[in-house]
């Protein structure tokens, strides 16, 4: 039974600001009383006030930046849980646990299922749907400069980042700083191409701005996530999801985020698998998602 990463702590962080970056969301920047080693994109930590007045469950949050001891989070106001969390006030405590689950795959290793001797392996797109661009800052940061891995060239990093308007598109200065393509879709039209991502993703294909066969990296809303699964199954082109899922501990004990297993994939012999342990990101091929 998979267990929780082993450098996984938890700790109490002291919050230092809230900054808003668009529509309902906002920046949490935390301090940690010490630094943390480098965490790879797309894993989260379990966030709770410990004031007694926010719910006794924590909520998981993927890291959107890290400076050492210093972590940020972005975070849409939704429920009580995210409100508490964004209404903290700088030197207040909050209760950390983390960090958990595993990250986006390494950028410049090829697929597993690649022939040996091949040539380079295809362009990554990464896809990302409102909040779901939460695990891409790092993801894009990592790959430029060679963390977990080699070196990823900027011209091999596309970053496609749909919303419903340009008031989801959150912090988007700081991803066009980053030195890689960013393209923009939103289903009003109000920034970049009207649409969805996947119809975004196609477009660039067909102006050659995209190469036709490339790897996929995904973050956003559920349908979203099973519109880029659907499109994986189709096409054959791996992607990776980074899911989206409710969570009680972020330990494996709650069981209260099952993903169901593809019967055919790596993870077959298990019907169900945990999305905070074995989980978030997950190869498409893995895992079942309703269409």
């Amino acid at each position: 039974m998979p267990a929780p990463p082993p450098d996984a702590r938890s700790f109490l962080a002291q919050a230092l600001r809230v900054v808003p970056c668009g529509g309902a969301a906002a920046i949490l920047t935390v301090r940690a009383p010490e630094p943390l080693a480098s965490v790879r994109a797309s894993r989260f930590f379990m966030l709770r006030r410990e004031d007694g007045s926010a719910p006794l469950i924590p909520r998981p949050y993927s890291i959107y930046k890290q400076r050492g001891a210093e972590l940020d989070f972005l975070i849409l106001r939704q429920g009580q849980g995210s409100s508490s969390l964004l209404a903290l006030q700088p030197g207040m405590p909050l209760r950390l646990i983390g960090p958990l689950g595993n990250g986006w795959p390494d950028l410049s290793a090829p697929e597993p299922d690649q022939a040996p001797g091949s040539r380079s392996a295809p362009d990554w797109v990464l896809l990302a749907g409102g909040v779901g661009s939460a695990p891409f800052y790092m993801a894009i940061e990592q790959a430029l400069a060679g963390s977990f891995g080699p070196a990823v060239p900027a011209g091999r990093l596309h970053f496609l980042f749909g919303a419903r308007s340009r008031a989801q598109l959150y912090d988007l200065a700081a991803f066009e700083a980053l030195g890689v393509a960013v393209h923009t879709a939103t289903q009003d039209g109000s920034h970049g191409r009207r649409g969805h991502v996947l119809e975004l993703l196609e477009a660039l294909q067909r102006e050659g701005r995209v190469p036709a066969t490339v790897r996929a990296l995904a973050c956003g809303p559920e349908r979203m996530l099973e519109a880029v699964h659907a499109w994986s199954q189709r096409t054959g082109q791996p992607a990776y999801l980074s899911l989206e899922t409710l969570m009680g501990c972020g330990v494996g004990i709650c069981n209260g985020c099952p993903v169901p297993t593809d019967k055919r994939g790596p993870l077959r012999d298990w019907p169900n698998a945990k999305a905070c342990v074995e989980g978030p990101v997950f190869r498409a091929d893995a895992i079942e998602l309703c269409h």
